[in-house]
């Protein structure tokens, strides 16, 4: 009987073994370590109050990037969702305001249009074949001046009864923070135990032998977009009920944002790699994490932006020095197969 012959084992130096560790568990430690330094920096930042605080505000990112994580998966990026969640928003509050439509047929018109609008982005990357960044960011420009135009740049207030909703709390948790946990572990359940999320996962890493083995690409990545528009109206309607209504600043730079949050929680922007939990959980906290703690320690408002954007920065070089290390393991392994 002929012997199947193994792979060798790969023996990997220690700097290559503190790299690959580094790279996998670095914001997890870097995610500690600003817990304590903020703990003993300001001595009310480890608190109930503060830390459901934070939650609360967390809260519409969390649901926002869980659904853009699973455009990202595919491969692909969506830039329109911060104009998604200020136009779903901005029709709901103005049917509540203008028309005195009730809440709940309101909050269907908001899920419905932010489901639409990304099945609009869907439509044009799929049918028109143009480059996914180019054809989101193309609609987030669009939409944000339909908001801009439905608004007149006003603020827009929500009616009194609707407004409170923003504060109301289940026991001491605020109720957006239980919704938003929610809704994170369903998408977490829809990635991790369907067809629908391995197929995402197949496609993002690599749609053409995803197709081979059967995978109707253009048919997932379509509801990729669909679900990602989908909560992004979900987040934008509790970022309304937060701030009592929609203004011309509602969303913006949301996409930014997320994507930050999607990359630091460990989501390759290449595709094919990541969790909704703990990963975007993990991400939208150390954003938000970075955001309070600035605000306790008396930090200039304007640090914030500078801190976040060195944070995506380093994140993104993460995920192209992780991107890589597969293929140095494979030469590495090549390199000892030729040895023996």
């Amino acid at each position: 009987m002929t012997a199947i012959p193994h792979e060798p084992a790969v023996v990997m130096s220690s700097g290559m073994q503190v790299r690959a560790f580094l790279l996998r568990r670095g914001f997890e430690i870097v995610f500690l370590l600003m817990i304590v330094f903020y703990s003993l920096a300001a001595p009310r930042f480890l608190t109930f109050d503060n830390i459901n605080s934070l939650l609360h505000a967390a809260a519409p990112t969390m649901v926002i990037a869980s659904g853009l994580a699973l455009v990202v998966m595919t491969g692909k990026l969506d830039m329109s969702v911060g104009s998604i969640a200020f136009v779903a928003s901005t029709i709901g509050t103005i049917l509540m305001i203008r028309y005195d439509v009730p809440l709940l047929p309101a909050l269907v018109v908001i899920l419905v249009t932010g489901a639409l609008l990304g099945a609009l982005n869907g439509l044009i990357i799929l049918v028109l074949r143009i480059n996914p960044l180019i054809a989101t960011m193309g609609t987030m420009i669009a939409l944000r001046g339909v908001g801009l135009e439905l608004t007149r740049s006003s603020v827009i207030n929500l009616p009194d009864d609707v407004r409170r909703l923003g504060g109301l709390t289940v026991g001491p948790i605020f109720a957006d923070v239980l919704v938003a946990l929610a809704i994170m572990v369903v998408i977490h359940i829809l990635h991790t135990r369907t067809p629908f999320g391995r197929r995402i996962m197949a496609i993002g890493n690599d749609p053409d032998t995803a197709a081979r083995l059967g995978v109707r690409v253009s048919q997932v990545t379509f509801w990729s977009f669909v679900l990602s528009g989908f909560l992004a109206s979900i987040g934008g309607f509790l970022t309304t009920l937060q701030v009592g209504g929609v203004s011309a600043y509602l969303g913006s730079g949301l996409e930014f944002v997320g994507v930050s949050i999607v990359v630091i929680g460990g989501i390759s922007l290449f595709g094919g790699e990541g969790s909704i939990l703990p990963g975007v959980l993990r991400g939208a906290l150390m954003l938000e994490i970075i955001r309070n703690g600035l605000n306790h320690l008396g930090a200039d408002p304007y640090a914030y932006r500078f801190v976040n954007g060195g944070i995506i920065f380093v994140a993104m070089y993460a995920d192209s020095l992780r991107s890589r290390l597969p293929a140095q393991i494979k030469r590495l392994r090549l390199g000892q197969s030729a040895k023996q």
